[in-house]
Formats: structure tokens, sequence, C-alpha cells
């Protein structure tokens, strides 16, 4: 599983319909690009202040890094910037592959065993 996280800042003037429609296309890229497994976005509802002004995330998991690689280039994904651009403030795009949380103790190495 390969991870593409995207923290998202619209424009202040960007209507609701048009936020409403750019993550409702990030929903249907699952059923268009081959090796995307699946996609969720969220609103920040942290009371903590710290997001730095942005107001959206996405999270899109691919089967593999070579399937994001695809993703990158597709035209489903050039429609979606068409789209998502235009009420666009700021974003910040973070891939990773996930790692397992380390074991209490082990001070973030692997345990022996």
């Amino acid at each position: 599983m390969y991870r593409h996280l995207l923290l998202v800042r619209f424009q202040e003037a960007a209507a609701a319909a048009d936020i409403a429609a750019v993550l409702q296309a990030f929903l249907l890229l699952k059923d268009e690009v081959a090796g995307l497994s699946a996609v969720e976005w969220g609103e920040n509802d942290s009371p903590e202040g710290k997001n730095a002004g942005f107001t959206h995330v996405v999270l899109m998991s691919f089967v593999d890094a070579a399937a994001r690689d695809a993703y990158l280039p597709h035209p489903a994904h050039a429609a979606l910037k068409r789209i998502f651009r235009p009420v666009l403030a700021d974003i910040i795009v973070i891939d990773y592959l996930p790692r397992p949380a380390a074991t209490p103790g082990h001070g973030g190495r692997e345990p022996r065993s």
C-alpha cells in the first residue's frame, strides 16, 4: 500500500458547490485509475488551531508506488486538476509508504528475535 496525502486550502471565494464538485471528482477517481484502491477526504475539525489555514485533506491509497506513478500523468488526474486549480489557494502533497509503529521500549527499532 502506498499513500498520497493532500492538505488543501481552498480560495476564500470558492463556492461550496465548486468545492463539493472537486471532492466528488476525487472519489470518482477510484473507478477510473487502475491501482487506486481507496480515496477518502475530510474537513479539518481540530480544536488545536494548528492547521495553518489548510481546511481539507484527501488521502489516496495505491497498491504500490508504481500505481501512484501511473496516476500522475493519467487523463483522469489531468481532468481533476482542471476543476481543482481554479478554486485552490494552496496545497501540500506528501507521498509515503506506511510503516508499522515501533514497539514500545525499542526506540523505533525492529524488535530482535
